[in-house]
């Protein structure tokens, strides 16, 4: 970051021009997933495809201030003025009690009596309206009806309001004020859309009539209104009366024969000046609140940062009047310790569905904040109850908490892209049963028997209760919270023991014929495809037993492959989603039945053939290379099915030369050539016209290219007799030496075992065997390059890391049949042998 000439910071990117070709990088890139050991780590990958909702939390730099530091810190200043006003009442009220009425009675004139009397019944009256407003304020704003209709301010009203209150109060009972349409009123609602909520069993505490026939004023809703008047009204009237006293300084007259009322102008200067100065620190702080409520627009303000909307000031009310009554109640500092998001995690415990939905909503504001997501996830992580919680309500099928549903579920999806949070979610007993139930597409079964009738009767009555119901928002949620779980090994093992889990899953990948029709395939569908594909493709790439026993489920479900099948005939609008069916399709193809599977499904091998062949698409091809490379492993059924199609051979040939297809070209045909049977050998005999191309690649290339070369060529030789194989070099303008020596040299650079290329070495000796068993001259050319030296060296670092054909993960896979360490010691004794014999 750089500091411009106007103060402004700016940044400066380096972008490094690639010099390698793309394609080129791409084939090196993929290809490598199965054929080679990946080192498992614990930390998942940052991204999968691209797509925002998998990219994680937004992380916070540093402390971020809260909003609700502003109310907890103005909580704390009103309790300051209100306890001390209290404090001034409770000493006048004693001095009152003891020292004039109690003392000074008799001797007080009339009218010092009545003034003291009316004050402090004035006083009582307005301490006692003063104990219970937030008690009442807080039953104005337990229910979410009141969003809409209630400000902050509205509690505070003018005396219009008040004066059109009292007018209201000889009226029959009735509620003229906007707020959301109860139950009945939707049911008879012709207009309305969405579907009434069930009927509540129990009483708004906002809507209850305290006398019967009592009107608006009477309304639990509207008592807090009366009690603030109430006070103000009782606080002014104390100014009043004491001001009028403090001024006039009647208190009659003082005669020195009487020693009793010597002392009774200072002890009524005292209290009333408490009473003045109880009511101005009274009068202060409603000053103040108005000040910053009404003028400042305090609690707008923090509802406009914490971007509640306009139904957040009901959250918004409900945390400021608990802060401020824990600092009136208890200790001025215990408001302080309040934070919306402990505020939420209570109220989401509440058995009330308002405060329910209160503390969902902020924790999802929170939870999906810039500002805040990451201190907000971490202290729900931290808290199993809430989690608990989160976890329970993704069961609820009540429309009328479809949004509270909706909530937990963004909620959870959030705590899963952590790992430590997504542990935590897993471990809750019945977690996976709970995410299972988001899947549910409101769908009944057609082929349903008779035993089924009453419930499919059920079913349809349920269907059309939840015909605005969205089942596609859950169905997205939930297959975006299990694959960010299956980004731990342990989660992949519990989502595959859910019963019925895999299959629900899995039938999200069945829209491959509408992906097809663009006009079809909604936005959802897609990305309800795509999410299912990356679940399944985590989980298919499981390592160890649990991926064994994963791979054998899924391809056990009958619609798998063929739902692949779909995507790969009609998604070539949709390439990501193609490449994520073909990396499942490999992933099962580790295991032996899987593949027989995947290969008698009708038209998969002519499938994965096409788009391996097609013009574009790169990424998309290099995956069906590796799948076709995978499914002729150790597989003379398929292998046969491949060497079926029209001169795949030649074709797989010519791909040698393409660098995206030529490290999958080379495995492919090395695989054809080892496993496809005797019967096979005539269709195999065009192998040999890739000598030049592999040789050649072998004197050339590096690493993986390499590899894949050297495998081809020790496969290749098999079909090509030492004429052949000279005459091949010597068109190539190569001598055999030099070959043998580029083949020594490759012994000599992999002097260990290669996590990259754990078969180098293999393929460099049984290319050398070949070689002395078709010549005994190259044994001397051998000889005199080292390589007695060299096999030695290989025999005493020989891995069980050599001994495989694939890997998954860290795990080998297709062990070779013939282990390393005795085609070291054949080659040794050819040597030997032929030295000998020489």
């Amino acid at each position: 970051m750089e500091q411009s000439g106007d103060g402004e910071p700016s940044v400066r990117l380096h972008i490094v021009e690639q010099s390698m070709s793309a394609s080129v990088k791409l084939a090196d890139n993929y290809s490598s997933a199965f054929f080679e050991p990946q080192r498992e780590t614990n930390d998942p990958p940052k991204s999968v495809d691209g797509d925002p909702d998998l990219t994680g939390l937004c992380r916070d730099s540093g402390d971020v201030g809260a909003p609700e530091k502003k109310l907890t810190l103005f909580a704390l200043r009103l309790a300051i003025l209100e306890k001390a006003a209290s404090g001034l009442g409770t000493l006048g009220f004693i001095w009152a009690t003891v020292v004039l009425l109690g003392g000074f009675a008799i001797a007080l004139e009339k009218k010092d009596f009545w003034f003291i009397t009316i004050i402090l019944l004035i006083e009582g009256a307005r301490i006692f309206s003063r104990s219970h407003e937030l008690e009442w304020q807080h039953q104005a704003t337990w229910s979410l009806t009141e969003a809409g209709r209630l400000s902050f301010r509205a509690l505070k009203s003018s005396s219009r309001l008040l004066f059109r209150s009292l007018k209201l109060i000889f009226r029959p009972f009735s509620i003229h004020t906007t707020r959301i349409p109860s139950s009945v009123e939707m049911a008879n609602d012709p207009t309305s859309k969405d579907p009434p909520p069930p009927p509540r069993r129990t009483w708004h505490t906002s809507d209850v009539p305290l006398l019967p026939f009592s009107g608006w004023v009477f309304l639990t809703r509207n008592v807090s209104r009366v009690l603030y008047w109430l006070q103000l009204l009782a606080a002014s009237a104390c100014v009043s009366l004491s001001l009028m006293r403090l001024v006039d300084q009647d208190f009659g007259q003082l005669r020195p024969d009487d020693p009793d009322k010597k002392n009774r102008k200072a002890a009524l200067d005292i209290f009333y000046s408490l009473a003045l100065a109880e009511a101005l620190l009274f009068l202060a702080e409603k000053a103040y609140w108005e000040w910053k409520v009404s003028y400042r627009l305090l609690l707008e303000e923090v509802n406009r940062e914490c971007h509640f909307g306009d139904a957040g000031m009901v959250s918004i009310k409900r945390f400021f009047y608990d802060a401020y009554s824990k600092c009136v109640e208890g200790s001025i500092f215990d408001g302080l310790k309040m934070d919306l998001v402990t505020f939420a995690e209570e109220l989401l415990g509440s058995s009330s569905r308002d405060e329910q939905l209160i503390g969902a909503r902020i924790l999802l504001k929170f939870s999906t904040s810039h500002r805040f997501a990451d201190a907000t996830l971490r202290k729900i992580g931290t808290s199993t109850p809430v989690i608990e919680r989160l976890i329970e309500m993704l069961n609820w099928k009540n429309p009328a908490e479809e949004e509270i549903r909706r909530s937990a579920a963004v909620i959870v999806s959030k705590l899963a892209g952590k790992k430590q949070n997504a542990l935590r979610v897993a471990g809750i007993s019945g977690a996976m049963e709970s995410i299972s139930s988001l899947l549910y597409t409101g769908q009944s079964n057609s082929n349903s028997g008779p035993d089924e009738a009453s419930h499919l009767c059920g079913a349809a009555a349920a269907a059309a209760d939840h015909a605005n119901y969205g089942f596609s928002v859950f169905n997205l949620l939930g297959l975006l919270i299990l694959k960010k779980l299956t980004k731990d090994h342990d989660n992949c093992g519990k989502i595959g023991n859910t019963r019925g889990l895999l299959a629900k899953i899995i039938g999200f990948t069945g829209d491959g014929e509408t992906l097809g029709r663009r006009e079809s395939a909604t936005e959802s569908q897609v990305k309800a495809v795509k999410r299912s594909l990356q679940v399944v493709k985590m989980l298919a790439s499981t390592s160890g037993q649990t991926g064994k026993l994963l791979r054998q489920e899924i391809s056990e479900i009958v619609f798998t492959v063929s739902n692949i099948r779909g995507i790969l005939q009609y998604g070539e609008n949709h390439t990501v989603i193609q490449k994520l069916g073909i990396e499942i399709l490999t992933s099962l193809a580790m295991d032996e039945e899987a593949r027989e599977r995947i290969g008698v499904t009708g038209g998969m091998i002519k499938e994965l053939l096409r788009i391996f062949f097609m013009q574009q698409q790169n990424a998309v091809k290099v995956e069906a290379g590796e799948a076709l490379a995978m499914l002729a492993l150790e597989s003379k059924a398929n292998c046969c099915r491949i060497l079926k199609e029209m001169n795949v051979v030649e074709r797989l040939v010519e791909a040698l030369h393409d660098p995206v297809l030529r490290i999958n070209a080379s495995r492919i045909l090395r695989n054809l050539c080892k496993h496809a049977g005797h019967e096979y050998l005539f269709c195999l005999r065009g192998v040999a016209a890739a000598i030049g191309t592999v040789v050649k690649a072998i004197t050339t290339a590096e690493v993986k290219l390499l590899e894949v070369s050297l495998g081809l060529a020790a496969q290749v030789l098999r079909f090509m007799d030492a004429e052949e194989f000279a005459m091949q070099m010597e068109q190539l303008g190569i001598r055999e030496e030099e070959f043998a020596e580029t083949l020594v040299r490759v012994l000599q650079r992999y002097h260990y075992p290669s996590v990259k290329v754990p078969r180098m070495r293999r393929f460099v000796i049984e290319i050398a065997m070949w070689m002395m068993n078709c010549d005994t001259k190259c044994i001397r050319v051998f000889s005199d390059l080292g390589m007695e030296k060299e096999l030695e060296s290989v025999s005493e670092t020989t891995s069980e890391l050599e001994c495989f054909n694939v890997f998954s993960g860290s795990v080998g896979l297709s062990r070779h049949g013939t282990p390393l360490c005795s085609l070291v010691d054949a080659a040794l004794e050819l040597m030997a042998t032929s030295s000998a014999a020489m």
